[in-house]
């Protein structure tokens, strides 16, 4: 059950207190939404509520751990975003339910490695979370857990879009939604003819985020998956194919979403394993 109750100064509050699989702990989802003055805000423990897959995994060792999440973002983002995309390491949004979009990995190709995966990024191959989900454990919701204990979503979760009868699913950490709308948006993403040039070589299948390429005009959506709404805003879209989630934004992104290393260390969103690896966003050919 989720109840909704509005708050004083035009706030709006959402919990729910689902119980999860032994696979998920157990634990309960805890999120509050709160709209006030120019911000939306979420504070949540991170835990989904909906049953995840069994962590850890072979692909995946960490297990669900609750969180301590408080983050804004722009609550009244400009009609017409900025002219320059925006690739960062870090979450790109957080869905309704709490849980943090992060499509980005730190892994890549490495024949050195017993894995055949690590984050030496020499190769030049980076693994995307969705296209190698074996690999990384995600489970059936297209998710996985970092080594902090953080479940994130890689791409589309069913029971985040069977939780609502609108499209919106989330927002992204400038601002603008995040909508879903079944296969009536297409990407303008595309998977490379041939085969990869270097190690590991093969056909171009979709397991690296060098496998694909934009293709401006070949589909509905920009570089970063936006697109206008049947009501002129500026929203971006969760796809069914590549990139499933934002990979950039084109707004000016919330603090709370940026790299904060504390001094000696990684801050919440500066850890590695976040957003688009060093090398960037696949290429473009416009």
């Amino acid at each position: 059950m989720v109840l909704v109750r509005v708050l004083s100064i035009a706030a709006v509050s959402i919990a729910s207190a689902l119980a999860l699989s032994p696979a998920a702990q157990a634990l309960d989802n805890e999120v509050e939404m709160i709209v006030k003055f120019d911000k939306r805000c979420f504070v949540t423990n991170g835990i989904p509520d909906h049953d995840t897959g069994t962590f850890p995994n072979r692909g995946n060792p960490n297990r669900i751990a609750k969180q301590d999440i408080n983050v804004c973002v722009p609550g009244k983002p400009p009609w017409t975003p900025g002219a320059t995309p925006q690739y960062h390491r870090g979450s790109i949004g957080i869905a309704i339910n709490g849980i943090k979009f992060r499509p980005g990995t730190a892994e890549y190709y490495d024949a050195a490695s017993r894995r055949g995966v690590s984050r030496d990024p020499s190769s030049g191959w980076n693994l995307d979370g969705v296209g190698a989900r074996d690999e990384l454990g995600l489970d059936e919701n297209n998710a996985h857990v970092d080594e902090h204990g953080l479940y994130h979503y890689h791409g589309v979760a069913d029971p985040l879009i069977d939780s609502t009868r609108a499209t919106l699913i989330g927002y992204a950490a400038d601002g603008y939604d995040i909508h879903f709308v079944d296969g009536r948006k297409k990407s303008s993403y595309q998977l490379k003819s041939g085969t990869r040039p270097t190690p590991p070589f093969g056909p171009y299948d979709g397991t690296y985020n060098e496998d694909w390429i934009y293709v401006a005009g070949s589909g509905d959506l920009d570089e970063c998956n936006g697109g206008r709404n049947l009501y002129g805003r500026f929203v971006y879209y969760a796809t069914e194919t590549y990139p499933f989630l934002p990979r950039c934004l084109w707004g000016e992104i919330s603090d709370d979403f940026k790299p904060r290393p504390p001094a000696g260390g990684r801050g919440p969103e500066g850890r590695r394993g976040e957003g688009f690896p060093p090398g960037g966003p696949p290429p473009h050919r416009r």
